[in-house]
């Protein structure tokens, strides 16, 4: 990590760096980069890196396309699989507008500002991401199929696990880059895997997840095998969700465990703030219309409900202490922004603790075999469906209240337009297939 401007441009010097990538993630969660040489770098810090943002999608119109992209000297990483001479080094940037003040629809700044609002409020959130993801083989022409890449499941090994050497090599690379791997594993689908790194704060976790899509695809295509994180490639398999865990300290005291399974107040508010508000922002957590053939099955929640370790309910409590004391939410998926997703958890979280608002009570039954319960109970259930859930967001005044309307506004047309054609296309699956399972 470089804490200064100087700092960085020795550290080029010093390096054998040759190129260098200005990263950052359009309004949808795609990443994109500029490279540019090391004699640029000096100007790209002082002044940034001109980019057509009416080419990225969600920033701007052709009226006002220029926008520079200043990098963050705190996010150094070498690239480890590209050249040893003459090295690939990558920088996540802030979007600027011309005049040097942050652009609305940036993201990190977006997520910036709810980290500040907590500091300000005298806490800090530690976000975890636990990131599934398909293997698939390759034809003859390198190009992606359908068929896993093993028959694996849930923590098998070799040889029915055939990806145990990708995921070595994906936590040995994620290693070298500063994030710290914890675990690794098959997951419960034919071909799918997961690997979790540890917990940071938001925008480094932010960037740590955006870093850890870039490995896994990288690494996959180096041994021959195309990485998928769609939501549901397989609609009679597990889908690949995205759960975020999601601690609060206060003075260095993690608050979501006081004893047993006891929760601070304050705790108990910022999960019910999210809670309250989780039916609004779920067209940004699960952003596709393929993400709705997830929910509901294979573990993925349906209803607006949380407890302590039972896997069916949207929101649980780990059975775990000390610093991994922590909330889980269950319902992302892979496809979401996590600038933007983070930054309306933690929103919602902390206007939760504003308003004191009571822990509704826990809901201990398997969700999965208890329809009748949650009938006569009048549990909510999340959005059936994309259409659904950006209604949802779109009447959100708490929506409104953290995102820009000039991002909402292309956000929604977007997802209005992948919605219609998704109707009309006779073959939903297939049309996910065709339009997100080579770009998520």
């Amino acid at each position: 990590m470089m804490d200064t401007n100087s700092e960085l441009i020795k550290f080029v010097e010093e390096n054998d760096i040759g190129f260098i990538r200005l990263a950052f993630c359009d309004v949808f969660g795609t990443q994109k980069n500029i490279s540019i040489m090391p004699s640029e770098l000096p100007r790209a810090l002082k002044r940034g890196i001109s980019f057509d943002a009416s080419a990225v999608g969600g920033f701007a119109g052709v009226e006002r396309s220029d926008l520079f992209l200043v990098p963050d000297c705190s996010t150094v990483s070498i690239l480890p699989w590209r050249p040893s001479s003459g090295r690939v080094m990558r920088l996540f940037c802030s979007v600027n507008q011309p005049d040097g003040s942050p652009c609305a629809e940036d993201g990190r700044a977006i997520l910036r500002q709810a980290v500040e609002r907590a500091a300000r409020m005298g806490y800090v959130c530690k976000v975890g991401p636990e990131c599934e993801f398909y293997l698939f083989q390759t034809d003859e022409n390198e190009s992606p199929t359908l068929i896993p890449m093993d028959q694996g499941g849930y923590c098998d090994i070799a040889p029915l696990d055939r990806g145990e050497n990708v995921r070595r090599e994906i936590c040995l690379t994620l290693n070298e880059m500063g994030i710290a791997p914890e675990c690794s594993h098959h997951e419960q689908g034919p071909g799918q895997n997961e690997v979790d790194f540890r917990y940071s704060d938001a925008l480094t976790a932010a960037d740590n997840l955006i870093t850890f899509k870039s490995v896994v695809k990288s690494i996959a295509l180096q041994n021959g095998f195309f990485a998928s994180f769609l939501p549901k490639p397989l609609l009679d398999q597990s889908g690949n969700g995205m759960h975020i865990n999601l601690s609060l300290s206060k003075a260095g005291k993690n608050l979501f465990q006081t004893g047993g399974d006891q929760h601070s107040p304050e705790a108990e508010s910022f999960l019910q703030g999210i809670l309250d508000v989780i039916y609004e922002i779920t067209a940004f957590l699960n952003p596709l219309t393929n993400s709705y053939a997830r929910l509901g099955a294979y573990e993925a929640p349906q209803y607006i409900t949380w407890s302590h370790q039972n896997r069916s309910q949207l929101i649980r409590i780990p059975a775990s202490g000390g610093e991994y004391s922590r909330m889980e939410l269950r319902s992302p998926d892979p496809a979401c922004n996590p600038y933007l997703v983070f930054a309306l958890l933690l929103h919602a979280g902390l206007n939760g603790i504003e308003r004191k608002r009571p822990l509704v009570p826990a809901c201990n039954l398997n969700l999965y075999e208890e329809e009748a319960y949650v009938q006569s109970n009048g549990i909510t259930a999340l959005p059936v469906n994309l259409e659904e859930a950006v209604i949802a967001a779109e009447q959100s005044s708490f929506v409104r209240q953290v995102l820009p309307e000039s991002l909402l506004t292309r956000y929604f047309q977007k997802k209005r337009d992948e919605i219609a054609a998704h109707q009309n296309s006779g073959n939903p699956h297939q049309f996910d297939l065709d339009t997100y399972f080579r770009m998520i």
